[in-house]
């Protein structure tokens, strides 16, 4: 097999990063699963659609209600009959993700959409115009607890989850915006190109946009039903848990959800936290207008402050992952809820525009992370049974909350008389949306706190350490580098392990050699000295407890002074063995490992490979789970399965690992792997005074 790794990779990866490699790695490497690409692509065709019908219905009802004298209600009308549905029909799509198969859903959906499309093209009528669109708000509605419950099924692992969350965010406001808006541009201008001004000619023009968005969603649909099977795959447990629902009526399951979510403390502080957003998000927009007049700066002023909001959007959804490698996502979630309504306090007693628009950008920053980070919680940490009504869930408190704020807001505005006060010699035109947005920047506040009480799951240690040293880029990770070495026998991993840590510390380095914590006979005996364990699972609890202790007491500390960590079989030549058994999910064990380990990702992993045919009998026969005298399945099959499974953790995530020839001697492999290794250290600066340890 090819090295993955290639030279121009290993160049620039950094040994001094702490844990998780850079953005474009981390999307890299998710974009790498070829099922999630492909939904990604879809996911670009219907948000492309879904803009493009916005200006497509709003042009062609401007058409067709020229009569009726509604033309400026075009897009408020489009707008509505869209937004409508989520409240009415997005607990049903929850209990339909969770339900049925949630390809047949997506695959119907996106036929009903184009199919009404299409129908808005023929029948040509204003009334039939908007309750087609209703319709299609209410498929929308349906279509996308399905996908979103979905996606972490498709991923490897559950870290990839916040990646696929941000690439998924990106495409839908960020390329297909750009994509349907530029669309739609192209299709309106053909009269101009052509030098056509008759009516007739504008409004067909109009049809065509309506049909070419159709088009777009019976594409989806056809991608979906014939490229993407794998949407319709299902974790275990959820597959029992809907085996049982299937006796259950729509009522029970809903009801289900909502018990679900009041009684799971993660959960509720999750919708708790949402409602404060999203009620903070609503009294902004609804006083953004006045707000900009009482600033003195008008129109223009209003448009600085939405553009500064989004940059604060884009900003934050781009700086989640660096802030959730220092704090963990239960955190990292209420605390940003409360940033972001101090941060709208801030706006509130704003005196001057440039100090409204670096606090406004703010609160869109706060707003970005907290957003992302509930999606990747609802998707890593919400079992696969209930996500989609939890999905749902989300979806109809947005649009809940935020319509309700949004016109609630401007009433109270309207209560509360305006007056002026002079502030540092600068008069300020203190109107009635200056005391909302206190109290609504107060309410997110507290609802922040709220939430993170509910959701912090690491209430031992404190939080204002921690959120310093994340606010100043330090990472709770160590300044030092783990590197592990997996491979497909012990035999050869044990060798290379020690030979590579021989020359790094030749090299200079400070150097810790951990063993294998899985097969470390001494500890293992320890603990199973009057226990007789037979069973694969109770044998990777050993393991994970084992590999939890090696962590907490040596592996940690030697990174936080900065050393060189070698470790052999760390995770994924276990999770490979264990899974190519068969009996135990890998999403059961990869989840059992990062709670043993507390998520410790390795900075480089050095896989070797090498074909079971070349490898000896006593290699072929060793033990598996560590049991003195007992072979697992001790044949060449299920090696060959192991080697296909660590293959397929490289080609996910390329720039981590390095794949090294494990064909030929020991002294031939062991230079591929210092050839491949000692390259990537040759500038890191030596830590002084630190001990050169070792464990066996």
């Amino acid at each position: 097999m090819d090295d993955i790794q290639d030279s121009d990779d290993a160049g620039q990866l950094n040994p001094g990063a702490t844990g998780a490699a850079s953005a474009t790695h981390r999307l890299r490497s998710v974009l790498a699963i070829r099922p999630f690409r492909r939904l990604w692509g879809v996911t670009y065709l219907c948000s492309v659609g879904d803009w493009l019908s916005l200006l497509a219905l709003t042009g062609l009802v401007t058409k067709l209600a020229e009569g009726y004298g509604w033309e400026g209600f075009a897009l408020s009308a489009v707008v509505l009959t869209q937004l409508l549905p989520g409240i009415l029909f997005a607990p049903l799509g929850g209990v339909l993700a969770d339900r049925f198969d949630r390809r047949k859903v997506m695959v119907a959906c996106d036929l009903a959409r184009g199919a009404l499309f299409l129908s808005i093209a023929f029948v040509g009528a204003a009334w039939w115009l908007f309750i087609a669109n209703f319709l299609v708000g209410c498929c929308a509605m349906l279509w996308i607890p399905a996908k979103e419950s979905a996606v972490p099924n498709l991923l490897r692992r559950p870290d990839q989850v916040e990646s696929a969350n941000q690439l998924g965010l990106v495409m839908t406001y960020g390329i297909s915006t750009i994509s349907g808006f530029g669309l739609y541009a192209i299709i309106s201008g053909i009269p101009g190109y052509l030098h056509l001004t008759s009516d007739d000619v504008v409004f067909r023009v109009a049809i065509i946009a309506v049909v070419v968005n159709g088009l777009l969603y019976i594409t989806s649909a056809v991608l979906v039903a014939t490229r993407i099977p794998e949407l319709s795959g299902r974790a275990t447990s959820a597959k029992k848990r809907e085996d049982a629902e299937d006796e259950v009526g729509f009522a029970a399951m809903m009801r289900d959800g909502l018990r679900y979510a009041w009684r799971t403390p993660l959960v509720r502080g999750l919708v708790i936290g949402m409602i404060g957003a999203f009620a903070a998000a609503g009294a902004v927009i609804g006083c953004a207008k006045l707000y900009a007049l009482s600033l003195l700066g008008g129109d223009s002023a209003f448009a600085l402050l939405f553009i500064a909001v989004f940059i604060g959007l884009a900003s934050g959804m781009a700086l989640a992952p660096r802030f959730a490698r220092r704090l963990t996502y239960n955190r990292l979630f209420g605390l940003t809820i409360v940033c972001a309504g101090l941060s709208l306090v801030i706006v509130a007693l704003a005196p001057h525009l440039w100090i409204a628009l670096i606090a406004v950008a703010m609160v869109g920053g706060c707003a970005g992370i907290a957003f992302l980070t509930g999606l990747t919680i609802i998707g890593s940490q919400v079992e696969d049974s209930m996500r989609g009504r939890m999905v749902a869930l989300v979806q109809s408190l947005m649009k809940i909350i935020l319509g309700l704020s949004t016109v609630v807001t401007p009433l109270l505005v309207t209560v509360l008389k305006p007056r002026t006060i002079t502030l540092f010699n600068h008069p300020m035109n203190v109107d009635g949306t200056r005391p909302v947005m206190f109290g609504a920047g107060v309410l997110a506040a507290v609802v922040g706190l709220i939430a993170y009480r509910q959701m912090d799951n690491r209430r031992m240690e404190p939080i204002f350490s921690e959120l310093f040293d994340a606010i100043r880029g330090k990472s709770k990770a160590s300044a030092g580098v783990l590197i592990t070495v997996e491979g497909d026998t012990r035999q050869d991993t044990s060798v290379q392990a020690r030979r590579l840590a021989e020359a790094l510390r030749a090299a200079g380095h400070a150097v810790l050699l951990a063993s294998d914590p899985d097969l470390d006979e001494h500890r293992l005996r320890s603990m199973l000295s009057t226990v007789d364990l037979a069973g694969v699972r109770a044998h990777a609890l050993v393991a994970a407890a084992v590999r939890a202790d090696v962590v907490e007491r040596e592996v940690r500390p030697a990174l936080d002074n900065g050393a060189l960590v070698v470790m052999e079989r760390y995770v994924d030549s276990p999770l490979a063995h264990f899974s190519a058994v068969g009996s135990i999910q890998p999403a059961e064990v990869e989840g059992l490992v990062d709670w043993a380990t507390g998520r410790l990702r390795p900075d480089v992993t050095i896989l070797l490979d090498r074909s079971p045919v070349t490898m000896p009998a006593d290699a072929l026969n060793e033990t598996v789970f560590g049991k003195p005298g007992r072979r697992a399945i001790d044949n060449i099959e299920h090696h060959w399965r192991v080697q296909r499974l660590l293959t397929e953790m490289a080609s996910a995530d390329p720039d981590r690992y390095v794949v090294v020839d494990a064909d030929g001697t020991e002294d031939e492999v062991s230079e591929r792997v210092r050839t491949a290794v000692l390259p990537l250290f040759a500038e890191r600066r030596v830590p002084e005074a630190q001990p050169v340890v070792e464990t066996t």
